[in-house]
């Protein structure tokens, strides 16, 4: 492949694309390149993404978009390539396999094995099929090295050098079996928490209603778990989360809120809820849809060492100078490229197989 500089101004051509589709606006630029082929096609190919699943709102597909498109700069690119060693003298091909329970979620991995000088081979969920192809599309075009070095396959993986695979903890067991003779990173199911000290502002808890509710929380960075003192008072929390109350008027979104709750009532479990979200206890990180667990905590020293015990089930620790490595109030799904998923380095990963 070509120099890994020509790989990085590739993607920032891809990062300038992208920049015309935001949640404000969707609008073509003059300067951007090659817009005659690819601007129209890409709109229609985000229709087709909201078609093919309900929960890719036209909101959450720009968000992402957005997200990637501000990502994808030169100074953030070449940062994030120093900080690792690239020298890949012998290329290899490598498989993803990408989940499919948020717009583009796999597009770290593809982004990190071109880098790094590999070729890629794509197994994509079927939630999730339409955006990546066609922005393969556009690397292909602006940057000659990629043409061949980007495969697309529905079918069982085949001629591979090593393998990273996204799946629910069920599948990683499958995986695990199955990739056990390649190198590979298996990434299983993980939820992000948020502890809260009840000295949190208002605009703290509007922030972290962020980190709940994008991408409906379906995304491993959303919260799904609450940390609270005893005694806490919920009405704060409550009263943070109203700025997205909105969210109920999505009728997939409504359905499993009125499915969920009605499992509660009729299990006479302990609800709070404020119309379009319930909060149960519960010891659990993975909520359903429309609800968070909450578990008390009385011993700050002793909630550290839980969480600790837990990383491998814990994405992000959304907190307040509470812990090493929280995330802020409203940062969760503003991932930076060094922000690895399941802090397992990719592209050190990438850089070492030979």
């Amino acid at each position: 492949m070509d120099s890994i500089q020509n790989r990085i101004t590739a993607f920032v051509k891809l990062g300038a694309f992208l920049s015309q589709f935001s949640q404000e606006k969707i609008e073509m630029k003059a300067e951007i390149a090659h817009n005659d082929l690819f601007f129209d096609g890409f709109k229609h190919q985000l229709k087709i993404a909201q078609e093919n699943n309900s929960w890719f709102t036209k909101d959450n597909i720009l968000f992402a978009i957005e997200s990637w498109s501000s990502a994808l700069t030169k100074n953030n690119l070449e940062t994030w390539v120093a900080e690792n060693e690239l020298s890949v003298n012998a290329p290899k091909r490598v498989a993803i396999v990408m989940a499919g329970n948020i717009p583009l979620v796999g597009f770290h991995d593809f982004l990190s094995v071109l880098i790094a000088g590999h070729s890629v081979l794509v197994k994509q969920s079927s939630n999730d099929k339409h955006l990546l192809p066609f922005l393969a599309k556009y690397l292909e075009y602006v940057e000659e090295s990629f043409k061949g070095n980007i495969t697309f396959t529905t079918q069982k993986l085949e001629n591979f050098d090593a393998v990273i695979a996204t799946g629910s903890d069920n599948t990683a067991r499958y995986f695990e079996f199955y990739f056990k003779d390649k190198p590979n990173i298996i990434r299983k199911s993980r939820n992000s928490v948020a502890v809260l000290t009840g000295k949190e502002s208002e605009v703290d808890l509007e922030k972290l209603a962020e980190d709940v509710f994008t991408y409906f929380g379906l995304g491993c960075r959303s919260v799904s778990k609450l940390y609270v003192p005893k005694g806490y008072d919920f009405n704060n929390f409550f009263n943070g989360m109203f700025v997205k109350k909105d969210i109920i008027n999505n009728a997939k979104y409504a359905n499993n809120y009125d499915y969920n709750k009605a499992v509660y009532l009729m299990s006479l479990f302990d609800l709070l809820e404020n119309g379009f979200l319930m909060i149960k206890e519960d010891e659990s990180y993975a909520s359903p849809i429309a609800t968070i667990f909450y578990e008390y905590y009385e011993n700050e020293e002793d909630l550290k060492i839980k969480l600790h015990q837990d990383k491998e089930k814990i994405q992000c620790i959304v907190a307040k100078n509470f812990i090493a490595h929280e995330v802020a109030f409203g940062a969760t799904q503003h991932p930076k490229l060094a922000d690895y998923a399941d802090g397992v380095n990719t592209l050190e990963f990438l850089s070492k197989l030979s």
